[in-house]
Protein backbone atom coordinates (compact mmCIF):
# COMPACT_ATOMS: atom_id res chain seq x y z
CA UNK A 1 0.00 0.00 0.00
CA UNK A 2 1.46 3.33 -1.09
CA UNK A 3 0.90 6.16 1.39
CA UNK A 4 1.76 9.81 1.61
CA UNK A 5 2.19 11.00 5.19
CA UNK A 6 2.18 14.50 6.58
CA UNK A 7 2.47 15.73 10.16
CA UNK A 8 3.77 14.45 13.48
CA UNK A 9 2.74 10.97 14.57
CA UNK A 10 2.63 12.30 18.14
CA UNK A 11 -0.18 14.71 17.21
CA UNK A 12 -3.52 14.61 19.04
CA UNK A 13 -5.58 14.11 15.88
CA UNK A 14 -5.19 11.90 12.82
CA UNK A 15 -6.87 11.91 9.44
CA UNK A 16 -7.25 9.56 6.48
CA UNK A 17 -7.63 11.61 3.28
CA UNK A 18 -8.76 9.85 0.10
CA UNK A 19 -8.22 11.23 -3.41
CA UNK A 20 -10.65 11.15 -6.31
CA UNK A 21 -10.59 9.35 -9.66
CA UNK A 22 -7.57 10.11 -11.81
CA UNK A 23 -5.80 11.90 -8.96
CA UNK A 24 -2.92 11.21 -6.59
CA UNK A 25 -2.29 11.47 -2.87
CA UNK A 26 -0.72 14.87 -3.46
CA UNK A 27 -3.97 16.32 -4.76
CA UNK A 28 -5.83 15.52 -1.54
CA UNK A 29 -3.10 15.80 1.07
CA UNK A 30 -2.32 19.33 -0.13
CA UNK A 31 -5.69 20.23 1.34
CA UNK A 32 -4.05 19.85 4.74
CA UNK A 33 -2.21 23.11 4.01
CA UNK A 34 -5.56 24.89 4.36
CA UNK A 35 -6.34 23.36 7.74
CA UNK A 36 -5.96 25.75 10.66
CA UNK A 37 -5.25 23.06 13.21
CA UNK A 38 -1.59 22.06 13.18
CA UNK A 39 -1.50 19.02 15.49
CA UNK A 40 -2.78 16.58 12.83
CA UNK A 41 -1.11 13.42 11.51
CA UNK A 42 -2.44 12.68 8.04
CA UNK A 43 -2.09 9.63 5.83
CA UNK A 44 -3.33 9.46 2.26
CA UNK A 45 -3.45 6.14 0.39
CA UNK A 46 -2.78 5.99 -3.35
CA UNK A 47 -4.99 3.95 -5.66
CA UNK A 48 -2.77 1.80 -7.89
CA UNK A 49 -4.47 2.90 -11.12
CA UNK A 50 -5.48 6.34 -9.82
CA UNK A 51 -9.02 5.10 -9.34
CA UNK A 52 -10.60 3.13 -6.52
CA UNK A 53 -13.14 1.32 -8.70
CA UNK A 54 -13.78 1.42 -12.47
CA UNK A 55 -17.42 2.46 -12.90
CA UNK A 56 -19.64 5.24 -11.55
CA UNK A 57 -20.49 5.02 -7.86
CA UNK A 58 -24.20 4.70 -8.74
CA UNK A 59 -23.58 1.64 -10.92
CA UNK A 60 -24.73 -1.74 -9.55
CA UNK A 61 -22.25 -2.65 -6.82
CA UNK A 62 -21.20 -5.89 -8.54
CA UNK A 63 -20.00 -3.81 -11.52
CA UNK A 64 -17.33 -2.26 -9.27
CA UNK A 65 -16.13 -5.50 -7.72
CA UNK A 66 -13.61 -6.72 -6.66
CA UNK A 67 -12.12 -3.21 -6.82
CA UNK A 68 -14.54 -1.73 -4.28
CA UNK A 69 -13.82 -4.40 -1.68
CA UNK A 70 -10.09 -3.93 -2.25
CA UNK A 71 -10.45 -0.18 -1.78
CA UNK A 72 -12.40 -0.66 1.46
CA UNK A 73 -9.62 -2.96 2.69
CA UNK A 74 -7.11 -0.22 1.92
CA UNK A 75 -9.03 2.17 4.17
CA UNK A 76 -9.12 -0.54 6.83
CA UNK A 77 -5.33 -0.89 6.62
CA UNK A 78 -4.99 2.88 7.07
CA UNK A 79 -6.98 2.63 10.29
CA UNK A 80 -4.83 -0.29 11.44
CA UNK A 81 -1.69 1.81 10.93
CA UNK A 82 -3.14 4.69 12.95
CA UNK A 83 -4.42 2.43 15.72
CA UNK A 84 -0.97 0.81 15.92
CA UNK A 85 0.48 4.30 16.49
CA UNK A 86 -1.85 4.79 19.45
CA UNK A 87 -4.66 6.84 17.91
CA UNK A 88 -8.20 6.03 18.97
CA UNK A 89 -10.91 5.95 16.29
CA UNK A 90 -12.68 8.85 18.00
CA UNK A 91 -9.58 10.93 17.25
CA UNK A 92 -9.41 9.93 13.58
CA UNK A 93 -11.34 11.66 10.82
CA UNK A 94 -12.11 10.36 7.34
CA UNK A 95 -12.12 12.84 4.47
CA UNK A 96 -12.52 12.25 0.76
CA UNK A 97 -13.25 14.12 -2.45
CA UNK A 98 -15.34 12.78 -5.33
CA UNK A 99 -14.65 9.04 -5.71
CA UNK A 100 -12.63 9.30 -2.51
CA UNK A 101 -15.63 10.85 -0.74
CA UNK A 102 -17.82 7.95 -1.88
CA UNK A 103 -15.25 5.50 -0.54
CA UNK A 104 -14.90 7.32 2.80
CA UNK A 105 -18.67 7.52 3.29
CA UNK A 106 -19.19 3.89 2.31
CA UNK A 107 -16.47 2.76 4.72
CA UNK A 108 -17.95 4.73 7.62
CA UNK A 109 -21.48 3.44 6.94
CA UNK A 110 -20.22 -0.15 6.84
CA UNK A 111 -18.11 0.37 9.97
CA UNK A 112 -20.20 2.69 12.14
CA UNK A 113 -18.59 3.86 15.37
CA UNK A 114 -17.44 7.09 17.00
CA UNK A 115 -15.03 8.88 14.67
CA UNK A 116 -13.69 12.41 15.01
CA UNK A 117 -15.63 13.24 11.83
CA UNK A 118 -16.54 11.92 8.40
CA UNK A 119 -16.25 14.46 5.60
CA UNK A 120 -17.60 13.72 2.13
CA UNK A 121 -16.88 16.42 -0.46
CA UNK A 122 -18.86 15.81 -3.66
CA UNK A 123 -19.79 12.22 -2.92
CA UNK A 124 -22.38 9.82 -1.53
CA UNK A 125 -22.97 6.23 -0.52
CA UNK A 126 -22.24 3.66 -3.21
CA UNK A 127 -24.95 1.87 -5.16
CA UNK A 128 -27.74 2.52 -7.69
CA UNK A 129 -30.11 5.44 -7.21
CA UNK A 130 -33.10 4.46 -5.11
CA UNK A 131 -31.16 1.64 -3.45
CA UNK A 132 -32.36 0.64 0.02
CA UNK A 133 -29.25 0.92 2.16
CA UNK A 134 -29.06 -1.79 4.80
CA UNK A 135 -26.18 -0.43 6.90
CA UNK A 136 -26.78 -0.92 10.63
CA UNK A 137 -24.99 0.42 13.67
CA UNK A 138 -24.35 3.50 15.78
CA UNK A 139 -22.14 6.43 14.83
CA UNK A 140 -22.49 7.78 18.40
CA UNK A 141 -23.14 11.36 17.26
CA UNK A 142 -20.12 11.53 14.95
CA UNK A 143 -20.33 14.68 12.84
CA UNK A 144 -20.79 13.90 9.14
CA UNK A 145 -20.33 16.77 6.71
CA UNK A 146 -21.64 16.45 3.16
CA UNK A 147 -20.86 19.21 0.67
CA UNK A 148 -21.91 19.12 -2.99
CA UNK A 149 -23.05 21.41 -5.82
CA UNK A 150 -26.73 21.19 -6.72
CA UNK A 151 -25.88 20.36 -10.34
CA UNK A 152 -22.65 18.45 -9.85
CA UNK A 153 -22.07 16.57 -13.15
CA UNK A 154 -20.91 13.42 -11.32
CA UNK A 155 -22.92 13.37 -8.07
CA UNK A 156 -26.75 13.38 -8.22
CA UNK A 157 -28.04 15.61 -5.43
CA UNK A 158 -30.69 12.97 -4.60
CA UNK A 159 -27.88 10.60 -3.59
CA UNK A 160 -26.46 13.24 -1.26
CA UNK A 161 -29.94 13.48 0.31
CA UNK A 162 -30.19 9.67 0.60
CA UNK A 163 -26.73 9.58 2.17
CA UNK A 164 -27.64 12.23 4.74
CA UNK A 165 -30.78 10.31 5.67
CA UNK A 166 -28.90 7.02 6.12
CA UNK A 167 -26.26 8.62 8.37
CA UNK A 168 -29.00 10.21 10.46
CA UNK A 169 -30.45 6.71 10.88
CA UNK A 170 -26.98 5.60 12.01
CA UNK A 171 -27.10 8.24 14.79
CA UNK A 172 -24.66 10.66 13.17
CA UNK A 173 -25.00 14.43 13.39
CA UNK A 174 -25.30 15.37 9.71
CA UNK A 175 -24.36 18.77 8.34
CA UNK A 176 -25.29 18.90 4.65
CA UNK A 177 -24.57 21.84 2.35
CA UNK A 178 -25.86 21.95 -1.23
CA UNK A 179 -24.19 24.78 -3.14
CA UNK A 180 -25.67 26.57 -6.16
CA UNK A 181 -24.15 25.89 -9.55
CA UNK A 182 -22.59 22.86 -11.19
CA UNK A 183 -19.00 22.80 -9.97
CA UNK A 184 -17.21 19.56 -9.06
CA UNK A 185 -14.61 21.01 -6.76
CA UNK A 186 -13.81 21.91 -3.15
CA UNK A 187 -14.93 25.43 -2.30
CA UNK A 188 -13.89 27.92 0.39
CA UNK A 189 -17.03 27.40 2.45
CA UNK A 190 -16.29 23.67 2.64
CA UNK A 191 -12.76 24.42 3.85
CA UNK A 192 -14.28 26.68 6.49
CA UNK A 193 -16.67 23.91 7.60
CA UNK A 194 -13.81 21.41 7.81
CA UNK A 195 -11.85 23.80 10.01
CA UNK A 196 -14.87 24.27 12.28
CA UNK A 197 -15.31 20.51 12.64
CA UNK A 198 -11.64 19.85 13.41
CA UNK A 199 -11.09 22.81 15.71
Amino acid sequence: MNLEIRGNENADLAGIMIHGRGATTGSIINLSGQLEREDIYIIAPQAETREWYPNRFIAPINKNQPHLDNALRTVDKCFEKLLDKGFEKENIFLLGFSQGACLALEYAARNPCKYKAVIGLSGGLIGPLGKEFDHRGNMQKTEVFLGCSEKDPHIPVERVEETAHKFEELNAVVNKKIYPGGQHTINEDEISKINEILS
